[in-house]
């Protein structure tokens, strides 16, 4: 019976002890006139002493510290600081993706630039003025490129430029390798009327504008979600808190102050409550925002794999090489067939015999070595950017949702029961209520008006699934930008659908060999005499001849 008795003494003892420390640091608030003053405040608003009964507004009536005009103010220091990891968290994530947008940006735009110039560095190289006569050609077709890159089929029609660009190059290769005929305006035009019939080009121009297109699409898709992902999350970071927040911040931040506990610090389920009550809106943004980075990621893949814009642009000078090649090695049986579709073309009045190839100290195309060529676009490659992109998009996944977790954490928060409750330095009783606005309708310590979704919020989930599907048209290879029915008008599904296979492997291959057996072309029939015939073979030598100078105006690849 003793030590019972001798054990209720001492908890007696311990609870007038720590009344009492209380009650003490109440009758002067010094600690709190200092921690009042740390936050940049005035400190003749703090009572020298505890007021009893004082009208406060949020926190617990009674013996305080606090004043009516501290609370105000304390109320307005809660708003910053509630605001505050948010907005830091923000500015991070915005900070990682717009330095990714930089490095993406700057590296299709410099292998856009470091192509055109290869290609016209070896042609000045090597032909001279016979190419720098020409160089407008290539100029407008990089330039027209660029254009595709940044603007899409709003500015170009991708396979209208690609059209024209083979069809002056036919008619420049045309006349070339005739020069012996004058040809008029009109007859050229024939010509160009007949480049899709003739094929002279092999199948190169049919390949390369599905990858073209494909890996343009991709890439300006993908720097556009880029440069979503920042816009979003500012817009999203500036939404004001709510006065109820406001209300609920003051009350666990600075409340301790009032009793004169200014070192306590909230318990963490309390902590998450107030900030799923104040972030409510912006964790409905999570789903949206998720499905947004998956398709991102997705894409990514993509642009290692089959839409890789390095494989394509890098060896693009190669790829029409190869088509010239084509050009070259059928000259005859294509200016036969233009002969007999078009007319027979007036022989030149100045010709002269060309010289031979030999002469003109041409050789032969050599094969293309993919080794041969190291990238150096902005100094990385393309797989080491996607490959750091992706791990940051996998981390910003549930960004949202998980700010009430990562901003109760650490220094902000006291574990156990040793912390603030909303009412004393105890254990906190209620349930931690899920995230979203949903669920808020049961939140203990913030009233959220669960009716109200905000406006800002509620517009950027649109503009979040908007790009998805953007995002994922791309990831098929569809222009964006392009209406579907345009793109199978021509009832070429292959050119207008992209990639609809998850390999897309039928078409991955870097450097376009000649095909076997290109079907001859069909033209309009013509009765030719047997004059002209005569007249195509024995030119045969000329023609031969002449492939060299289209090689000096045309060939990147000559060794």
């Amino acid at each position: 019976m003793k030590p019972l008795l001798v054990l209720c003494v001492v908890c007696t003892l311990v609870v007038l002890s720590v009344s009492m420390t209380a009650e003490q640091k109440l009758k002067n608030c010094n600690d709190v006139r200092a921690a009042y003053s740390s936050k940049g405040f005035n400190v003749n608003d703090v009572p020298n002493k505890g007021v009893n009964g004082a009208p406060l507004k949020v926190c617990p009536q009674g013996y305080s510290c606090c004043t009516v005009e501290m609370e105000e103010k304390l109320s307005q220091q809660s708003h910053t600081e509630i605001k505050a990891p948010v907005s830091r968290l923000s500015t991070n994530l915005q900070s990682t993706f717009r330095q990714r947008h930089d490095h993406f940006d700057k590296f299709f735009r410099e292998l856009l630039k470091n192509s055109e110039l290869s290609l016209h560095n070896m042609f000045v190289r090597t032909y001279g003025m016979m190419y720098v006569q020409n160089a407008e050609l290539f100029k407008n077709f990089f330039a027209a490129l660029t254009r595709y890159y940044v603007s899409g089929s709003a500015a170009v029609n991708l396979d209208s430029m690609l059209a024209d660009f083979w069809a002056d190059l036919l008619e420049r290769m045309f006349r070339l390798v005739n020069v012996q005929y004058e040809f008029s305006d009109a007859y050229m035009e024939c010509v160009s009327r007949h480049t899709e019939q003739l094929q002279p080009f092999g199948d190169v121009p049919r390949k390369l504008g599905i990858q073209l297109k494909r890996v343009f699409v991709a890439a300006r898709t993908f720097v556009r979600g880029l440069t979503l992902m920042p816009e979003v999350v500012n817009k999203v970071s500036t939404v004001s808190a709510s006065p109820s927040c406001v209300r609920a911040a003051m009350k666990m931040l600075y409340c301790p102050y009032c009793s004169g506990q200014v070192a306590l610090k909230p318990c963490q389920n309390y902590c998450l409550n107030v900030l799923r009550g104040c972030l409510a809106n912006q964790a409905d943004l999570d789903t949206e925002w998720n499905n947004f980075l998956d398709a991102m990621l997705g894409l990514a893949e993509r642009l290692e794999g089959p839409f890789n814009f390095e494989s394509v642009m890098d060896p693009i000078d190669v790829k029409i090489s190869d088509a010239i090649m084509n050009m070259q090695e059928n000259s005859m049986q294509v200016s036969q067939k233009v002969f007999q579709g078009c007319g027979q073309p007036k022989p030149s009045k100045g010709f002269r015999s060309a010289r031979s190839i030999e002469d003109t100290g041409f050789g032969r195309f050599r094969p293309y070595s993919p080794d041969a060529r190291p990238t150096t676009a902005a100094g990385t490659s393309l797989d080491r950017l996607t490959s750091d992109v992706k791990k940051k998009l996998k981390h910003a996944k549930k960004f949202w949702s998980t700010l009430p977790e990562t901003v109760c954490a650490g220094e902000r928060i006291a574990p156990g029961d040793e912390c603030w409750n909303g009412t004393a330095k105890s254990r906190y009783e209620s349930v931690v209520i899920g995230n979203g606005l949903a669920n808020q309708v049961s939140n203990p310590d913030v009233d959220v008006d669960i009716t109200k979704p905000d406006t800002v919020i509620r517009s950027q989930i649109a503009v979040l699934k908007e790009m998805t599907s953007w995002l994922k048209a791309a990831h098929s290879g569809n222009d964006i930008t392009v209406d579907d029915s345009d793109d199978d008008a021509s009832g070429e599904g292959e050119s207008g659908s992209g990639c609809e296979s998850p390999s897309c492997d039928t078409d991955r291959d870097i450097y376009f060999s000649t095909p076997p057996n290109v079907d001859k072309p069909q033209v309009k029939p013509v009765v030719v005499d047997k004059s002209s015939s005569v007249a195509v073979a024995s030119q045969g030598s000329v023609v031969v001849a002449l492939c060299g100078l289209a090689l000096a105006l045309l060939a990147p690849h000559l060794r």
